[in-house]
């Protein structure tokens, strides 16, 4: 009778050991596609060309001034390129 409880004790613990494994491997595999997926989408955005950078930096001149607010060209160019990066 004992020689039965400890062959099941030890199909729970293999079986156990199974599924944890199975789960890691799964859990590793959409890990690797999300980082991918990720990647692809960052690498695939294009830089803003000079003629884009200029315009709104014009623009962000444009609404500084409008708004009586303090600043200088490079501070409007610093905008312009946080706002693409954004």
């Amino acid at each position: 009778m004992p020689a039965k409880k400890s062959t099941k004790k030890v199909a729970k613990k293999a079986a156990k050991k199974t599924a944890k494994k199975a789960a890691r491997k799964v859990t590793k595999k959409v890990a690797r596609k999300a980082a991918k997926k990720s990647a692809k989408a960052i690498a695939v955005a294009p830089a803003p060309s000079q003629e884009e950078l200029e315009t709104a930096a014009f623009y962000i001149y444009l609404r500084r001034c409008e708004q009586g607010l303090p600043g200088t060209p490079d501070d409007d160019w610093a905008a312009a390129v946080a706002q693409f990066a954004a």
